[in-house]
């Protein structure tokens, strides 16, 4: 069953936020919901939370309309919401049963998660005593602990560690494998390649891209090759080529070169490099990685 958001608008005042956006969810896949800063990723979410009204559209799920109030979502926002004055087990027992958990369960299902993370003998100390690592954790625990079937991540690796990042990235894989459905919104795009799926990106309100982020990197990257060298740096490598080979376009890239044949066949472009003495370090199809997608689609837009 796909959640899927239908031309949705939301204006404030007389200014447009979203216009017209659709994208589909699908479950066991996270999606990476990706925009720059005032694109409309707050908005969107906040809408799909019932936190108000969007002005036009639907979100559906298998083809019906879809009611917060039905399912159980897992909410980590940016911002940290937790009380710094009081104890960890009893403000998320506290929040649990705010959602309808019973307290023998809310403080079971807490311990588990603490256990996870590491946390389980700080249960009983305030939350002003942990790191900003730590604390970020528990706001973790707090978006999982109650078995959620919708999981919204907003930058959730802000403040943690490589360890703690792996500890975040294995339970957002159990939650994918048991077929949730989870939305991830990060600036950080090594995870974002890493843990999710699907991608969608915002800008300026609209959706710019929708699609399996395997697609999105074949079609990106088509007709192109990546191309290293071992006896020279990116900068070498393309004047050289430029001067050997000047009916190619060539892109700087890292250490090495992406390259457009122009139609050529990549057979014949290698021959021509072994000809012309290039050692080869690196050859093959140029997929671009998310940031080069983030970048190249959503960039030039407005910022906060």
């Amino acid at each position: 069953m796909t959640i899927k958001f239908e031309n949705l608008y939301k204006s404030y005042d007389d200014v447009e936020i979203l216009h017209g956006i659709s994208f589909v969810v699908e479950p066991g896949k996270p999606m990476a919901f990706l925009g720059r800063n005032g694109a409309g990723k707050t908005t969107t979410i906040r809408g799909f939370m019932d936190v108000f009204k969007f002005d036009s559209g639907e979100v559906l799920i298998d083809g019906k309309p879809f009611k917060v109030s039905d399912y159980k979502i897992g909410y980590l926002p940016e911002e940290r919401g937790l009380y710094q004055k009081h104890k960890i087990l009893d403000q998320l027992i506290y929040f649990s049963k705010l959602r309808g958990i019973d307290e023998k369960s809310a403080k079971k299902n807490i311990l588990d998660l603490l256990e996870k993370v590491g946390l389980e003998k700080y249960a009983n100390k305030k939350l002003e005593t942990l790191s900003k690592g730590n604390q970020q954790k528990v706001q973790i625990v707090q978006a999982l602990m109650n078995e959620p079937d919708l999981i919204i991540l907003d930058e959730p690796f802000s403040g943690l560690d490589p360890v703690n990042s792996k500890i975040l990235r294995d339970l957002v894989n159990d939650f994918s494998k048991a077929g949730k459905y989870l939305i991830f919104s990060s600036h950080q795009m090594g995870y974002v390649e890493e843990m999710c799926d699907d991608l969608t990106i915002i800008k300026d309100g609209s959706i710019v891209i929708s699609d399996k982020i395997k697609s999105i990197k074949k079609e990106m990257g088509k007709g192109r090759i990546f191309l290293e060298a071992e006896n020279m740096p990116g900068h070498e490598l393309e004047l050289y080529l430029k001067s050997q080979m000047p009916d190619f376009e060539y892109l700087k890239k890292d250490s090495g070169l992406i390259i457009d044949l122009q139609g050529s066949k990549k057979e014949d472009f290698l021959q021509n490099l072994l000809d012309i003495q290039v050692h080869i370090k690196t050859f093959g199809a140029y997929e671009p990685s998310v940031y080069d997608i983030f970048i190249a689609l959503a960039g030039g837009g407005q910022d906060e």
